[in-house]
């Protein structure tokens, strides 16, 4: 299947928008799409899954629990996040959609 990721993206969303890209036994890839969206204030992540999510477009700010600093992304960051590492998104672009691919993989197996 053929798809570009940065194609077809809503300009505006009352919610986030995720796409599932891919799917196989111990992996899963989707395109989100965010538009000035948030975690709820007080939610976090805590997936049994560890997330590898680059940002393609846009802007958005990640919080992980117990850390000072909040980690800035800009098109081309990424960052690889293990299983259960509680994170939420403080902020996304407000003027323009971001655009994520999220890679879950199983964290309890060595990448190589």
């Amino acid at each position: 299947m053929y798809i570009n990721v940065l194609k077809d993206i809503p300009d505006k969303l009352e919610e986030e928008n995720f796409q599932s890209i891919l799917s196989a036994r111990s992996v899963r890839v989707e395109r989100i799409v965010s538009h000035g969206h948030a975690s709820p204030p007080s939610f976090w992540y805590d997936q049994d899954e560890a997330e590898w999510v680059l940002l393609l477009k846009g802007a958005a700010v990640l919080e992980f629990e117990g850390e000072a600093e909040a980690l800035r992304l800009a098109p081309g960051d990424h960052v690889d996040i293990p299983a259960h590492r509680r994170h939420r998104v403080a902020s996304t672009a407000p003027d323009e959609p971001t655009v994520w691919l999220a890679v879950f993989y199983d964290g309890k197996q060595p990448l190589a």
